[in-house]
């Protein structure tokens, strides 16, 4: 039996749900259930992800500097964020690679969930007890850190069991959770739960639970013959994909890498938005009221969008009409600074990016170089979704000092969007 080779029938599993050999292309049909507990785990990584990035981080900064002047908050919160992106250019592919070579009886992907879940809480709960910025700035960090582990295992099962016909639709049920999460965070943490510490600790648990019924699943262990040995020489030579050797993977990073920073440019800095450039004395009520908006179109977009690119084998016109998309928002936001304005910018924002990210992800399986390192390349591309959403705070802040307004802003998160659908015009291997 070869490595592509299907892995001997389980006696008593269904057809659907029977294992694959490790390093095998997946042609079998992923169950409802598979799905059911994918999107499971996603929604308890987004909120716990995402919640911080919208609201509580930002505010547990301002509350922390009491600053004079707003835009100190501002450049604080982007410092803090290029920090952690800097962490998790190092995590993302190193965890990646090392889940790739994990021979557990386990499965390759589920210990590193684990691991990654329990560092990405325990930092939640420390967070939440900071007041000084370094303090802040150190568990941030490590909860970045944590949320790479967990991710770069979860987002590595796409490939190593979801067959390429069935991949935008699996991928959407990573995308939709992340809308959901949102909205689903920023009204526990203000509605249920309004103590910060108690609100980064319910996330915390709810990371943990949610992961839970995906770890149930099976994961093919590694054969010893299928696993390379581990060096550290080996795990840095793997970071660098040559760009010149596998073309379409390279454009496909460097549209994800511009559509992500378009993407966060427009979103990360929201709630200063509303309550500095707009005055609004309810900022924190409108933001949830933007985040619905954004999160109904999302949804709607990653799930019927994903599937309707398996049925007609196409990406590259999505991902571009994606792109397109969220840069027309943004230029909305730029040219009329407006909260209706932005309502309507925020349906089309999700529009895009719900597409974006369910078409994307399955388009960079498509374009791996190679399937004993998919953990280590879809750490890579993983990369270029997460330093963005870190470093575009600071990019956004730095426009904001420059200008003493959030035009800028939104201009350069238009340009960052044009320019990723040149990108991934670019790419030949995959329509």
């Amino acid at each position: 039996m070869t490595s592509l080779d299907p892995a001997p029938p389980v006696p008593g599993r269904p057809v659907h749900d029977q294992p694959l050999a490790a390093l095998g292309e997946p042609v079998r049909r992923v169950s409802a259930g598979w799905i059911g507990a994918f999107a499971t785990v996603w929604l308890g990584v987004w909120m716990a992800q995402l919640t911080p990035v919208q609201l509580l981080l930002p505010a547990q900064v301002d509350a922390a500097l009491h600053p004079e002047d707003w835009v100190d908050s501002v450049v604080a919160f982007g410092m803090i964020s290029g920090i952690a992106a800097i962490a998790t250019i190092i995590a993302y592919p190193l965890t990646g690679a090392l889940s790739d070579r994990t021979a557990s009886r386990f499965g390759r992907r589920r210990p590193w969930i684990v691991v990654g879940a329990l560092v990405f809480a325990l930092s939640l709960v420390v967070l939440g007890l900071q007041t000084q910025i370094w303090a802040i700035g150190a568990a941030w960090v490590a909860a970045s850190v944590g949320f790479c582990i967990m991710t770069a295992a979860l987002t590595a099962t796409i490939s190593d069991q979801v067959p390429v016909g069935q991949r935008g639709f699996v991928s959407g049920w990573m995308s939709a959770p992340q809308a959901v999460g949102i909205i689903v965070g920023l009204l526990l943490v203000t509605e249920l739960v309004t103590d910060r510490a108690l609100g980064y600790a319910l996330l915390a648990v709810i990371v943990v639970v949610l992961a839970v019924p995906f770890l149930t699943r099976h994961d093919e262990p590694l054969a010893a013959a299928e696993r390379a040995r581990v060096t550290a020489k080996g795990i840095l030579a793997g970071f660098w994909i040559s760009p010149r050797r596998h073309p379409d993977f390279g454009w496909t990073l460097l549209s994800r890498v511009l559509v992500s920073v378009g993407n966060a440019l427009g979103t990360s800095l929201l709630l200063y938005f509303l309550m500095f450039q707009l005055d609004d004395d309810d900022a924190e009520a409108d933001l949830i009221v933007l985040t619905l908006i954004y999160m109904v179109f999302v949804i709607l977009a990653s799930l019927l969008l994903g599937k309707l690119s398996d049925r007609l084998g196409r990406r590259k016109a999505f991902v571009f009409l994606a792109s397109g998309l969220q840069g027309i928002a943004a230029l909305l936001l730029a040219i009329f600074p407006d909260l209706t304005v932005a309502m309507i910018a925020a349906g089309i924002l999700g529009l895009g990016y719900g597409c974006f990210l369910s078409v994307d992800q399955a388009l960079a399986t498509q374009v791996l170089p190679d399937a004993a390192s998919r953990g280590k390349d879809l750490g890579i591309m993983n990369i270029a979704s997460a330093v963005p959403q870190a470093i575009a705070p600071l990019i956004g802040a730095a426009a904001v000092v420059a200008t003493g307004s959030f035009v800028l802003v939104f201009v350069l998160s238009a340009v960052f969007a044009f320019a990723g659908a040149v990108a991934v015009s670019r790419v030949r291997s995959v329509r």
